[in-house]
This record gives structure tokens, sequence and C-alpha cells, in this order.
């Protein structure tokens, strides 16, 4: 079995930018490739779970995720720390057409993690999340994930999920390196 670091996009990846999906809108949180790439010496797979209500709201397609996906899988890979997976949901229940309703991908649904679980021979219980919303803290601990991560600055309420509060990506480098 192999354990993951599970990775939210906007605000953990890159900068939150409302319905980000253009490659020149793209700002890389400090310490994100650092953090994939002593991860990845660590042994643990780097997967991306991502909520795209923009796909559900018409804003962008799924086409145009992909376009910014493939970018974002190739600068981690030339910082070498390629990302082993990538699973969004384009589901929102405010959303139009074929993807406006609840899934269990969505977050705080723990879909993603448990299709990640079965597609990547994944130990839940030795893998860990970091998100930056309290929908990611309860997908997290929905999947029964070991550790999730709370990265500060973009929620705005508590959440009540088992969780741990950081402020900088390099408190969770930290933490995984005392860990293993």
């Amino acid at each position: 079995m192999n354990r993951a670091l599970f990775l939210d996009r906007d605000g953990v990846i890159n900068q939150e930018v409302d319905y980000l999906y253009r490659i020149a809108d793209v700002a890389w949180v400090d310490g994100i490739f650092a953090l994939c790439r002593m991860a990845a010496a660590l042994g643990y797979k780097i997967v991306v779970v991502t909520n795209q209500a923009g796909i559900a709201r018409g804003y962008y397609s799924v086409e145009e995720f992909h376009v910014l996906m493939d970018f974002m899988r190739a600068e981690f890979a030339a910082q070498g720390c390629a990302l082993d997976a990538v699973y969004f949901s384009p589901y929102h229940p405010e959303g139009v057409g074929e993807y406006a309703r609840d899934h269990e991908d969505r977050k705080p649904n723990p879909g993603m993690l448990l299709r990640a679980a079965v597609d990547l021979s994944l130990d839940l219980a030795a893998s860990v999340m970091v998100g930056d919303r309290c929908t990611d803290i309860a997908a997290a601990n929905g999947a029964g994930v070991r550790q999730a991560f709370l990265l500060a600055g973009t929620e705005t309420k508590a959440c009540s999920h088992p969780h741990r509060a950081v402020t900088s990506l390099a408190e969770v480098a930290q933490w995984l390196e005392a860990a293993s």
C-alpha cells in the first residue's frame, strides 16, 4: 500500500483566484514545490483533489480545466515533483446543465479521495491532506485520512472536524519529516 499527500488546488497549490482557469492567472503558493519534493522523497504519492464549481456554473469548460492542469503538471515535473494523479469534481448544486447537482466527489464528500485510494492502492490511514477550506478537512476526515492540515488564508470560519491549523506549507513539510 502507498500513502498520499492529498492537495486541494486553489489556495494550496496556487493562490486563491475566483474560478481560476487561465494559465496567466496562476501564482504559486510559497513552498508548494519544496513540500511536494520532500513528500515524494519520503514515498508519498502526490494527488490533487479539487472542486471545480466554475465548470458547473458555466464559467469555463472541462477542456479549459485540463489545459490548465496540463500546464501545472508540467511545472510540477520541471520542479522535480511530478503529480501522480489529479481528481476534480465539476459538480455544484447551483450549477447549470449536466453538472448541476451534488455528487459523492464534491467535497466535503470523500469520493475523490476514496477513488484515489482504489486507483493508486493508497493506505488512507497513512495519508495526509492539505486544504484551505473546511470542506477539504471534512473530506479528509470522511475518507479516514491520518492527518488533515488547514492552511490559513482562505477559510473565514472555524472547522469542526479534527485538523491541524498551519500558516505555511513549510509547517506541513516539517510534520511530514518528523512523522516519517
